[in-house]
């Protein structure tokens, strides 16, 4: 069974915090990404799993090998149970990542999961286009078969392109899904700077692994019925 990641995107540590203890017991993952682990930085992944939760570290790494072998390697050393590159970064950066978590699990840590960032939900054709063109989901794919080749542990991804990852890779290779609106929320008729999103239901029913979901449970008037009602969508899909 899937299960449900929430993005803990907020301006103040404190808020992000509050939501995540109203949440515990509810889900297993929570995301740090880049402006909440910019506000309150280290300390925030160990707070986090002292509450009992599974800390995506979502900073989408970059950079020359070396960097982001460092990098990943201080990721597991803080407690996280996920981290990221961009698969963009080719073979030797992916290489240099999964040696860097392979330097941390050396001094006793966890090693954690590491997946590739293929394209942005965020992102359509339209965008690609600024980018040299291109199918959305045929780059995807290309980028994933990548990510399995280099033995990562899986991508992240729509929804909308995780039947054929999971056809081309194997079903054992993950797939994190962000761009994840509940029905009632418009599903893939929602409008914000997600593009290519998809219901829990569906998604679940095409074989994500993982669902990031932020907006609809932080913004909404009731956080914990908002996330019992993902996973009662999610249920639907199984």
């Amino acid at each position: 069974m899937a299960e449900l990641v929430i993005a803990l995107d907020f301006p103040t540590p404190d808020e992000a915090l509050d939501l995540a203890r109203s949440l515990r017991g509810e889900v297993p993952w929570v995301k740090v990404g880049m402006e909440l682990f910019t506000l309150a930085g280290p300390p925030v992944i160990g707070r986090l799993a002292d509450m009992g939760f599974r800390v995506f570290l979502d900073m989408k790494f970059f950079d020359i090998p070396n960097t982001v072998r460092g990098a990943v390697r201080a990721a597991a050393r803080m407690g996280a149970a996920m981290t990221n590159i961009h698969l963009i970064g080719g073979r030797r950066m992916a290489e240099a990542a999964l040696e860097g978590r392979e330097d941390a699990a050396a001094t006793g840590v966890a090693r954690p999961l590491l997946y590739g960032v293929t394209v942005l939900t965020s992102m359509a054709g339209v965008d690609l286009a600024d980018l040299g063109g291109g199918d959305p989901a045929e780059r995807v794919l290309g980028l994933a078969r990548k990510g399995a080749n280099y033995g990562l542990d899986g991508v992240v991804c729509s929804a909308m392109e995780v039947v054929r990852i999971k056809k081309a890779c194997g079903e054992a290779f993950g797939c994190l899904t962000p761009g994840i609106r509940p029905a009632e929320a418009g599903g893939a008729q929602a409008t914000d700077d997600q593009r290519r999103i998809v219901t829990p239901a569906d998604a679940v029913a095409a074989g994500s692994d993982y669902l990031v979901v932020g907006r609809p449970v932080t913004r909404a008037a009731d956080p914990l019925g908002a996330v019992r009602e993902l996973a009662r969508q999610m249920r639907a899909g199984a």
